[in-house]
């Protein structure tokens, strides 16, 4: 116990007040670190999106694209830069709400909104052919585009960091603590990216795969989020030593962390094993009705045929000279 007290006073200093509905609402941060990638990116984006409805009107990007990239781009920073950033140091439950929004709503928003699609249809084609296709077939690219390589990094980065030393670490270091949200953020986008399958990638995966995917990956989740929620001990000692004057204890607020890991994470994702079935279902419906109508053509084609070698042997019989009558005896 005294051995924390340093630590305790240390931190007794940065401690923010009890937070409410406004402190969470209205405690906005303004890092121009985080804000000026955020508004360069979503100004590029939105900029490549006019480019190409111009010049290709009759096949304009569709429209909910780029409501999914902004939509990510905006949880990005209410993650990083809302009252959540001014408590994820003090509170763990609120810093495991902030890797829940990267992970499960930021990534796959991202992705969504088929960002490497755009810089293809946007880019002139000497710049594909010099810069982008070739990136996109590098060896770099297949090896971490790779569904069981990305498969593997996510699973490793959401294990290795809660349960390593880097975690606390993490909470003590500025520059740590952002190299741990660009690690969630990026495994995520590598997880997420062949399961929504709308930019080009190396590997493809059917649809039968993708649900896969998802499914081997949610007892990862749930099994992390019970392993903090059921634990005996404080795991990070960042967090019992911030003298925090309010609030749960530290053990209840690790408890807290753990439940909306295990809740949240396993809603996220049964939500996105349902939004890939109803994807596949359509998919299926799709090749149907597109081989129904080939069939249909095909039909229609051979009929026509039939009916045109009818009509032409009528035509044939009517023309053709009778033959001379036989004299009388």
């Amino acid at each position: 116990m005294l051995a924390g007290a340093p630590a305790a006073a240390a931190h007794s200093g940065d401690v923010p007040p009890a937070p409410d509905a406004a402190a969470f609402l209205l405690g906005w941060s303004f890092d121009l670190t985080i804000w000026l990638p955020l508004a360069a990116a979503a100004a590029a984006y939105l900029w490549a999106v006019r480019r190409v409805n111009a010049a290709h009107s009759a096949n304009p990007v569709p429209p909910d694209r780029p409501a999914f990239f902004l939509l990510g781009l905006a949880a990005i920073a209410i993650a990083l830069q809302s009252g959540i950033e001014r408590y994820d140091t003090t509170l763990f439950s609120v810093h495991m709400l902030q890797h829940v929004i990267l992970i499960f709503l930021a990534a796959p928003a991202i992705v969504l909104g088929a960002p490497i699609t755009l810089v293809l249809r946007v880019a002139t084609p000497g710049t594909r052919r010099r810069w982008i296709l070739p990136i996109l077939h590098s060896r770099a690219v297949r090896v971490i585009g790779h569904p069981l390589v990305a498969w593997l990094l996510f699973t490793a980065v959401m294990w290795g960091t809660h349960f390593s030393s880097f975690f606390d670490a993490a909470l003590e270091n500025v520059w740590l603590h952002d190299m741990e949200h660009v690690l969630y953020l990026a495994s995520s986008i590598l997880f997420w990216w062949p399961i929504v399958g709308r930019d080009p990638s190396p590997w493809r995966m059917g649809h039968p795969a993708r649900l896969l995917f998802l499914f081997m990956q949610m007892p990862f989740n749930s099994f992390l989020g019970v392993a903090i929620l059921f634990s005996g001990t404080v795991l990070y000692p960042h967090y019992a030593t911030t003298g925090r004057p309010w609030g749960p204890t530290p053990l209840e607020d690790q408890q807290a962390a753990g439940a909306i890991m295990w809740g949240l994470g396993d809603a996220g994702f049964l939500l996105a094993l349902l939004i890939a079935t109803a994807a596949w279902m359509r998919h299926d419906e799709a090749v149907t009705r597109r081989r129904e109508a080939a069939e249909d053509a095909r039909a229609a084609a051979d009929a026509a045929t039939a009916a045109d070698t009818a009509i032409a042997a009528v035509a044939a019989t009517a023309t053709a000279p009778s033959a001379p009558n036989a004299p009388s005896a």
